[in-house]
């Protein structure tokens, strides 16, 4: 079987000055492109049958090191560029009121989201998910995410930010507070309130 890196939803310089082309084309072109090659390289030695990548997180013990962290990899990076917009989007009224009730306002929330990624020692994401119809923020190490049935605190993430140093140092060299506070300026709440939406309607 074989994944494909499909192209990003905007141009890769769209989203400058808060993520410079060069890392984008960097991020994009060479690191997910080679979670999406070696994804498939590691799978195809183990002949696996077709399987969605969301399945395969689900049941990701099972299968090889090298699964595990290309499959996370992939999945985390499509969720991150969907996460990002080079347009302001608004946030729907269900996830607005959604954050005033758990995090008391918006800024609350990116403070907190915030606080996470620059906890994160070393590699890893910060992730906004919904767990049991609630909304929480938790971090991953390396490539690992809340849907993989090997989480500490599993979850669906509806939000994703990349806090690898290759996602933000050429900009913001060792600065990730920086990173983390402008990134906010290009999420692309409409995906992120759609993606909450989809979750809400399946309970």
């Amino acid at each position: 079987m074989n994944y494909t890196l499909q192209p990003l939803p905007y141009e890769i310089s769209a989203l400058e000055p808060i993520i410079d082309t060069k890392t984008m084309d960097i991020h994009f072109n060479k690191h997910h492109r080679t979670y999406v090659d070696n994804l498939n390289k590691a799978l195809n030695e183990i002949r696996i049958e077709d399987i969605s990548l969301e399945n395969l997180l689900n049941s990701i013990s099972k299968y090889p090191v090298a699964v595990h962290n290309n499959a996370g990899g992939h999945y985390n990076h499509i969720l991150f560029w969907e996460s990002l917009s080079p347009v302001n989007t608004p946030l729907s009224e269900s996830l607005s009121k959604a954050i005033n009730n758990q995090f008391g306002s918006l800024e609350n929330l990116k403070k907190e989201v915030n606080e996470a990624g620059l906890k994160r020692f070393g590699s890893g994401w910060v992730w906004l998910i919904i767990k049991d119809g609630a909304l929480s923020i938790i971090s991953t190490a390396n490539q690992d995410n809340p849907l993989m049935d090997t989480a500490e605190i599993k979850g669906v993430p509806i939000l994703g930010i990349d806090v690898w140093e290759h996602a933000y140092y050429l900009k913001y060299q060792n600065k990730r507070v920086d990173y983390l506070e402008n990134i906010w300026r290009i999420i692309n709440w409409k995906e992120v309130s759609s993606r909450y939406q989809s979750e809400l309607d399946k309970i």
